[in-house]
């Protein structure tokens, strides 16, 4: 297997970590426990959760794109628009948890991740599609190369 796709599968692999990190924060917060003194924060979590997941990821699928994108891979675009779609589908579902959530612990930055990277997915999905399309090309030939004639 090629470097690109190792790339895409680490991309889709961090993706649903990070969908799976979110929807545990999320859940936990429906279900604090009982001791509000232990001051919970989410923001600073959650700006954990999207440095260790979802921007190597992102970069991830970018350069797997990137490195396939001139001889295109069916393979490759798969994992991408999959990765895309598993962020896109846990962040609706993330959104539908934040009603849920206790009032005390929503803020700003609860609200605002699952939309951001709603709209982050959308243009993944579109990338992986387009690996789908690309047709390979075939090799140019070199005609200042002697080497062939002996």
């Amino acid at each position: 297997m090629a470097l690109e796709k190792y790339m895409a599968i680490a991309g889709l692999v961090l993706s649903i970590f990070f969908v799976a990190e979110v929807i545990t924060l999320f859940n936990f917060m429906i279900n604090p426990s009982d001791n509000d003194s232990f001051g919970f924060e989410a923001a600073p979590k959650l700006f954990q959760f999207i440095s260790l997941s979802i921007a190597p990821a992102t970069i991830m699928m970018g350069v797997s794109f990137i490195l396939s994108k001139r001889y295109g891979s069916k393979f490759n675009g798969m994992l991408i628009i999959f990765s895309g779609i598993i962020v896109l589908l846990g962040m609706i579902y993330a959104n539908t948890m934040i009603e849920d959530i206790k009032p005390s612990l929503v803020d700003s930055t609860v609200e605002m991740v699952p939309f951001i990277f709603m709209g982050v997915s959308v243009p993944i999905i579109i990338a992986g599609a387009r690996l789908l399309k690309t047709r390979s090309r075939k090799p140019k030939k070199n005609y200042l190369d002697d080497s062939d004639i002996f």
